[in-house]
């Protein structure tokens, strides 16, 4: 009867942490909040209301010339042309850095229990560069290749490879040290080189969730190679930026649309290749 009183009055038994929590983080987001200037009560302003009807006004009804529609399906096709040719060629370079940043692949460390120390800077000098290549966003990577290749695909196919060699390579690495390391151990133990070890021992336990990650930085070079257009890097978003700047919104919502459709497309993808994994 006692617990049940007491259940009755404290529902929650946790419900001091919670709040102490809750406050704890609303005094820390405070001052980021004021930092970044946050105020949403300005889209409620007569004059933001007035701005958002009429740009949104103009989206009905969306573009669909034939002519628009056949441009469209070549600025399609070219966006995913940039997020595929980009990831092959961050994974071409991910898989060697990922080799040499997993530990588990490390023969030293398996057959004495330490790393040479060769193998200690080698490792760290990997996981080093693969910071310094996800530490600068694909689009400014984009902004500087196109001063070096001029405007185009080429800069954005570049400016995904670059970062994404440094994601891909640092989550594959973390993913093979937590998978299980028996199949790869016995393969080293027996004198298999580390790509042996690598494909015959740590891929097959970490198949299913290495192509989830993989398609979904697909569907995150997709997302990039859009935003990357508005900076010259081609594909929709540099149609789109030169239809907003011509304040054409029928023709923006129909590449709103596209995009949806492009996005909702490689989910497609990834749940079908999970399942075949699984």
């Amino acid at each position: 009867m006692i617990l049940n009183a007491a259940s009755a009055h404290h529902p929650d038994p946790a419900w001091r942490g919670r709040i102490t929590a809750a406050l704890v983080a609303l005094f820390l987001l405070w001052p980021m909040l004021i930092a970044s200037e946050f105020k949403p009560w300005t889209l409620l302003d007569a004059q933001s209301l007035g701005s958002t009807w009429h740009f949104l006004s103009g989206f009905f009804p969306p573009a669909h010339s034939r002519e628009f529609l056949l441009l469209m399906l070549e600025a399609t096709w070219q966006t995913i042309s940039i997020a595929t040719a980009g990831l092959t060629l961050a994974l071409l370079g991910a898989i060697p850095l990922t080799l040499l940043a997993t530990k588990s692949l490390s023969v030293s460390l398996l057959e004495s229990g330490r790393m040479r120390l060769a193998g200690a800077v080698i490792r760290q000098g990997a996981r080093w560069l693969l910071v310094l290549l996800r530490s600068v966003p694909e689009l400014v990577w984009a902004l500087l290749l196109v001063r070096i290749v001029g405007l185009g695909p080429t800069a954005g196919v570049l400016a995904i490879a670059l970062t994404y060699i440094g994601m891909l390579g640092k989550v594959y690495a973390e993913i093979l040290e937590s998978s299980e390391a028996h199949a790869t151990q016995s393969l080293l133990k027996n004198g298999s080189g580390r790509l042996a070890a690598l494909f015959y021992g740590a891929l097959p336990a970490s198949a299913a969730e290495l192509v989830s990650y993989t398609t979904f930085r697909w569907e995150c070079a997709i997302r990039g190679s859009v935003v990357m257009g508005f900076v010259g890097a081609g594909g929709i978003g540099q149609r789109m930026d030169e239809s907003m700047k011509m304040l054409a919104g029928d023709e923006v919502f129909t590449m709103l649309i596209i995009f949806v459709l492009l996005v909702a497309c490689a989910d497609l993808v990834s749940t079908f290749l999970r399942k075949r994994l699984a």
